[in-house]
């Protein structure tokens, strides 16, 4: 049968490369995107601080377990956004236990300016290395730094801890592949952001101690500390970097778009190989009337899509390797992934892609092939002659019951869970909108047809009878190109505008909430009293320091990290306006906590209510919540007051300080600013600006990763149609036979793609505007999604432009050709 079925490809060119386009862009997509996923799987970080540490002992993850609803329990976890950290007082226990020959506590200091991590020089005997020059740090004031800071023993070099800066004696260097400063350990101690904790312990075992008993006895001093111990490979897991959060990301985007992207592949090969085979019934039947057996129809359609399928996988699977380099160098440049993170060859990615696409054709050439391999030999043709004229009922139950589940699914968005839940609510939404449109469009093609009917031929006469003739006898094979159409207008007008409608909301929010008309900024952030000091400046009235960081919640699903800002208080309602609902703002202290709407709706929390949570560096904390805003996407989900995380986070300065203050201030500001280098003074506009620049920039992923979702839609929906055209060329050769006109056929093709292209639109722009307006509703509280304003222009031009230009290109290729030639052809 592969015999055959390569002779038939061959003699079928245009239907063959329609399904082989959809196969190579499956492929591609599906191999690019799981480099990815396995370039984050298989990353295993080597160890660079604690290279010749047996043990490391570290706080980096915090988990929450849940009950299910049969009883069983489902643990989660996640990464804590503040690294973490381990009392100190376990250093000195572990120093006593036998067997233990060397123990550090790292002290780690974040440095702003240059941009460096500190330690202190215990920490570096583990790394391993000898040091490039120079001798070890003996004061305070002496510093050892690597060589990729440009210095040389003797060099001075200055340094900005805490927003302030500070001036040491480079007294030796030293090669450790990261930027890396070290200090004194009394010096790091002090310069901690967390003083009395450590960030990690590195354990050495003494030679011919019982390494098992060494390991069990830290393990038992951990466990009751609630940190964890990392031995062997694992040790790297303990170190913070930057190729940690890359992992995190790239494994984090693809299990996000992963089950998407398939299943966006599986409509797209599914509804094109369906349609190749509805066009195809004819000649399939005469090899059933000829006695061919069912078994021999599946196994030559099989055939068929497995060869397409085979080299699909030859074009498209370098091609993704390719797409997967562009995409990690692209990652690179924006600051998503460091340069020096490995990416793998694609050594499960490229099977795992071809194997899905084969199963996908496969069991698409199965299914449109069932009933033409199940018909009688002698009612072959007399059966497939005809369309059917409606869906089973097996197909209309299962559409109803989706469309109901589409409808829950709105209502679950719509109750406002939480930016994730919406997300993934609103994306599965729209997937079971466009699903139930799928099993219902013969249906929906009749109706439409029948409304269609009495408008129709009152407008364009012949043409427009024909169009409503031809939409109601085909409703049945119009079903796959309605549901490509409405995929495409709906992922174009929901998931392409969410993008925009975060970002107008987060500037929104930020510059209509910010009160302040100046914001003092420094790269490596404000001293902790930076604020108090601009309080006493000549006429400054408000000034409040804001510190970004993050707080784990627990969530529908588990546990999850959300933004959170840490502020001073003390004249907080001067500088900022985060639309209270409930309670007030003037209460936030020690001990309390404000929440936005979206995240008190999550967690089912209301005002003086205890919120339990988590600090970014794993600590639980129960709060009172002392009120409720609005303004959750312009500034963050949780608002505490600086005491609260005090010693909880990785620095211990403010990301900026806002200022309330007349144009009489700005001397006294800049003489300020100029005391402290590196710090600088923005007007609220400014710094608006800046605000969207991240924005543009962070959401440069999530933009990418839609284009395909929605590039891929416009794919399926112009070979869809594309296929459909060319298919009619019998039909069109008949109608000029019996003496319709070249216009008037090209008129009655128009007329159809109106009412059809009018259908779909209708559908797939309700569909749009329920999820979009969904998960709006969910993030900011306003049902009423914003749309750019040639945003449905483009949407619904385009749409028309691809519906037209897939059609009207066939057709007028078909009507070149003596219609004697094509009445006589096969499909």
């Amino acid at each position: 049968m592969m015999g055959l079925a390569a002779r038939l490809l061959r003699h079928r060119t245009g239907p063959a490369a329609a399904t082989l386009l959809a196969l190579i862009a499956g492929v591609l997509i599906l191999v690019a995107m799981g480099t990815l996923v396995e370039s984050g799987l298989r990353f295993r970080p080597e160890p660079r601080l604690w290279v010749t540490a047996d043990l490391v002992v570290a706080h980096r993850t915090v988990s929450h377990t849940i009950k299910e609803f049969d009883g069983g329990t489902t643990t989660s976890a996640v990464a804590l956004p503040e690294g973490g950290t381990v009392d100190a007082a376990v250093v000195e226990e572990i120093r006593r236990l036998p067997g233990v020959a060397a123990v550090s506590g790292d002290d780690r200091v974040l440095i702003g300016s240059p941009a460096a991590v500190g330690h202190g020089w215990g920490t570096y005997t583990f790394a391993g290395r000898p040091i490039t020059a120079g001798v070890p740090p003996r004061a305070d004031d002496e510093v050892v730094v690597d060589v990729r800071l440009g210095t040389a023993p003797g060099d001075s070099i200055d340094l900005v801890v805490g927003g302030t800066s500070r001036s040491y004696r480079v007294s030796g260097t030293a090669a450790t592949g990261t930027a890396a400063v070290f200090f004194t350990d009394a010096q790091a101690a002090r310069l901690s952001a967390h003083p009395g904790r450590v960030d990690a312990i590195g354990v050495r075992v003494a030679p011919g101690a019982d390494r098992g008993a060494v390991r069990d006895a830290v393990g038992r001093l951990a466990s009751a500390a609630d940190v964890t111990t990392y031995a062997g490979a694992d040790r790297g897991e303990a170190e913070q970097s930057a190729n940690l959060a890359a992992r995190s990301l790239l494994i984090e985007v693809g299990s996000a778009f992963g089950g998407y992207v398939i299943l966006l592949i599986v409509f797209v090969v599914a509804g094109t190989i369906g349609l190749s085979v509805r066009h195809r019934r004819r000649d399939l039947a005469l090899l059933r009337a000829i006695a061919a057996t069912p078994g021999q129809i599946r196994r030559l359609l099989v055939g068929e899509a497995a060869l397409l399928g085979l080299v699909a996988a030859v074009v498209g699977a370098p091609a993704g390797l390719l797409a997967a380099r562009w995409v990690h160098g692209e990652l690179v440049g924006r600051g998503f992934v460091p340069a020096d993170f490995p990416m793998t060859g694609g050594l499960f990615a490229v099977p795992a892609a071809v194997g899905t696409a084969l199963l996908v054709a496969v069991l698409a050439a199965l299914l449109a092939g069932r009933r033409v391999a199940g018909i009688k030999p002698v009612e072959a043709l007399g059966e497939i002659a005809v369309e059917p004229r409606r869906s089973g009922r097996v197909r209309l139950v299962a559409g109803v019951l989706t469309l109901v589940a589409a409808g829950t699914s709105g209502v679950f968005t719509l109750g406002g869970t939480g930016s994730t839940a919406a997300l993934a609510g609103a994306v599965g939404m729209l997937y079971l909108f466009v699903i139930a449109v799928a099993l219902l469009a013969p249906r929906i093609n009749a109706q439409a047809a029948r409304l269609l009917t009495r408008v129709l031929p009152r407008i364009w006469g012949v043409s427009g009878y024909l169009a409503a003739a031809n939409l109601r006898a085909n409703a049945q094979g119009m079903a796959t190109v309605l549901t490509a159409l409405v995929l495409s207008v709906g992922f174009g007008g929901s998931v392409w505008f969410l993008q925009n409608n975060l970002e107008r909301q987060t500037i929104g929010q930020s510059s209509t909430g910010t009160l302040a008309e100046r914001v003092l900024t420094a790269p490596g952030g404000l001293p902790a009293n930076a604020a108090g000091e601009v309080r006493e400046l000549a006429g400054v009235r408000a000034a409040t320091g804001v510190r970004r960081t993050q707080v784990v919640v627990r969530s529908f699903d588990g546990i999850e990290p959300v933004a959170a800002q840490a502020v001073d208080p003390l004249g907080i309602t001067a500088t900022m306006d985060l639309d209270v609902r409930e309670g007030n703002l003037a209460d936030l202290g020690a001990g309390t906590v404000a929440l936005s709407a979206t995240q008190a709706s999550a967690s089912g929390w209301h005002v003086d209510d205890q919120a339990e949570l988590w600090l970014g560096d794993g600590t639980p904390s129960t709060l009172r919540v002392i009120a409720v805003y609005g303004r959750g996407l312009g500034f963050a989900d949780v608002t505490l007051a600086a005491e609260t995380v005090a010693g909880h986070t990785a620095g211990a300065t403010d990301d900026e300080i806002l200022v309330r203050a007349g144009p009489d201030a700005d001397a006294a500001l800049a003489a300020w600013s100029a005391a402290h280098p590196g710090s600088a003074v923005l007007d609220a506009a400014t710094r608006t600006r800046l605000i969207g620049i991240d924005l543009a920039i962070g959401a440069w992923l999530n933009r990418l990763l839609i284009g395909v979702l929605v590039g891929y839609a416009a794919l399926a929906a112009a070979t869809t149609m594309v296929l459909a055209a060319l298919a009619r060329r019998r039909e069109l050769a008949l109608l000029r036979l019996v003496g319709l006109t070249r216009r008037q056929i090209r008129r009655m093709v128009h007329v159809e793609q109106a009412g059809l292209l009018g259908t779909s639109v209708l559908i797939g722009a309700t569909i749009a505007a329920l999820t979009l307006g969904a998960v709006v509703n969910a993030l900011t509280g306003s049902p009423i999604p914003y749309v750019p304003p040639l945003g449905w222009v483009v949407v619904l031009g385009g749409a028309t432009l691809l519906a037209l230009a897939t059609t009207v290109w066939p057709v007028r290729r078909l009507l070149r050709i003596p219609p004697i030639d094509n009445i006589g052809m096969k499909e």
